[in-house]
C-alpha cells in the first residue's frame, strides 16, 4: 500500500527528470526525460487516488530535490543523472526483494527504469557525444563523486574528533591537543590519499593488462574472437546468421573489435581508465582534510574546557550537515539523518575522552 512518503518520493523523481529534459542538450534525450517524469507523475496521481486523496493534496518537490536541482545548476546535470540512477536502482532493488520475500511472481517491470536510463547510453540513434558524455561522466562523477565527497569529509571530522577527544581528556585540553589534532589530519588525509592513488593506479594497471591479453588473442587468434563476438551478439538476441555476419564486419577493424571485446567481454571502460590517480589523491587528500580541520580549529586558539567544549559544538554541527547531506542519496528525514550522525559521532568522541581521561589520570597518578 503506497503512502505519503512514496508519493513524495515520485514527485521528487517527476521535478528531476524535468530538469534534466530543460537542460539536455540532445533533443532525444530531453525528450526520454520527459516522458520520464510524465511516468513519474502518473503514478504520484495513482498513489494519491489510492489513498482515497484528491489532486490538490500532491506535494511539492522537497527540500532535498531542490538541493539537487541546485547542485545540477552548479555542477552539471551528470551529478543529478547519477544520484536518480543510484535511486532507481535502490528502488527496484527493493521491490525485487519484497517480491521474493512475499513469493510474489517477478515480472521483469521491476527494473524498467533502470533500462530506460541504461538505453540512454546505449541506443544507436543517440548522437556519439551524448554517449561519451554519459559513459565518462555519469559513470565517473554522478552520485559516486557526491557520496565519495560526503563520507570523505565525515571520515576526517569523525576520526579526528575521536583523536582530538582522547588527547583532551587526558591533557584536560592544555598542550598538546593542537599538535595531536594537526598530526592526526595531516597522517589521515595522507593515508587517505595514498590509498587512493593506490587504488585508482592498481585499477588502471590491471586493466590495462587484461587489455593487452585481449589484443594478444585477438592478434594470434583471432577466429576465436570472432566466436566470442558471436557469442555476445547472440546473447543480445540478434539471430545467429546476423551475429556471423556482424563479428566479421567487426573484425575488419581490429581498433574497433579490441574496443568492443574489452567492453562486453571484460567489462572494462576504456574511457575510465584515463582518469588520474594523482587527481583522484589530491581530491581524496582535501576531501578528508576539510572535515578533519573543524575539531582542531578551537584550539588553535582556546585551551582547555573552552575549547572542548567549542571542539564539541563545532564537530556537533558538522555531523549534521554531513548527516542531512547523506539523505540526498537516502531520501531518508534530514532531521532523522542529521541527528543520527551526531549522536553516533558524539558517542565515539564520548569513549575516546573516556578513555584519555583514565590514561591522563593513570599517567599523573
Amino acid at each position: 500500500m503506497p503512502d505519503l512518503r512514496s508519493i513524495q518520493t515520485e514527485v521528487d523523481a517527476c521535478y528531476l527528470y524535468s530538469k534534466l529534459a530543460e537542460n539536455e542538450e540532445d533533443p532525444q534525450v530531453a525528450g526520454i526525460f520527459r516522458e520520464m517524469s510524465e511516468i513519474e507523475k502518473g503514478h504520484a496521481e495513482a498513489f494519491l487516488k489510492k489513498l482515497n486523496l484528491p489532486g490538490t493534496n500532491m506535494p511539492s518537490p522537497s527540500f532535498r530535490a531542490r538541493t539537487l536541482n541546485r547542485i545540477g545548476k552548479l555542477f552539471g546535470y551528470d551529478y543529478v543523472l547519477g544520484i536518480l540512477m543510484d535511486t532507481e536502482k535502490s528502488l527496484s532493488n527493493s521491490i525485487l526483494a519484497v517480491k521474493k520475500k512475499t513469493q510474489m511472481t517477478v515480472t521483469g517491470t521491476e527494473t524498467n527504469h533502470v533500462k530506460v536510463l541504461r538505453n540512454i547510453i546505449e541506443h544507436s540513434n543517440v548522437s556519439g557525444s551524448t554517449i561519451a558524455r554519459f559513459e565518462t561522466r555519469h559513470r565517473s562523477v554522478g552520485g559516486n563523486a557526491l557520496r565519495a565527497a560526503v563520507l570523505g569529509g565525515n571520515d576526517g571530522l569523525v576520526s579526528n574528533f575521536s583523536l582530538v577527544m582522547g588527547v583532551a581528556g587526558a591533557t584536560s585540553g592544555q598542550e598538546g591537543v593542537l599538535l595531536a589534532g594537526l598530526a592526526g589530519l595531516l597522517a589521515g588525509a595522507l593515508s587517505m590519499a595514498l590509498g587512493e592513488w593506490i587504488s585508482v593506479k592498481s585499477s588502471q594497471e590491471l586493466y590495462e593488462n587484461q587489455m593487452e591479453i585481449e589484443m594478444e588473442e585477438l592478434q594470434t587468434s583471432p577466429e576465436n574472437e570472432m566466436k566470442e563476438l558471436e557469442l555476445i551478439y547472440k546473447a543480445k538476441g540478434i539471430p545467429e546468421a546476423q551475429a556471423k555476419e556482424m563479428a566479421a564486419e567487426i573484425l575488419k577493424n581490429p581498433e574497433h573489435a579490441h574496443e568492443l571485446l574489452v567492453k562486453e567481454e571484460l567489462g572494462i571502460n576504456a574511457e575510465e581508465l584515463k582518469g588520474s590517480a594523482f587527481e583522484a589523491a589530491l581530491y581524496s587528500f582535501f576531501l578528508f582534510a576539510i572535515g578533519a580541520i573543524i575539531p582542531v580549529f578551537p584550539f588553535m586558539f582556546l585551551t582547555g574546557t573552552n575549547a572542548i567544549l567549542l571542539s564539541a559544538g563545532a564537530s556537533a554541527v558538522g555531523l549534521f550537515i554531513i548527516g542531512a547531506a547523506i539523505t540526498l542519496f537516502t531520501g531518508r528525514s534530514i532531521w532523522f539523518s542529521g541527528f543520527r550522525q551526531v549522536v553516533f559521532g558524539l558517542a565515539a568522541a564520548a569513549i575516546t575522552f573516556g578513555i584519555g581521561k583514565l590514561i591522563g589520570v593513570s599517567v599523573a597518578g
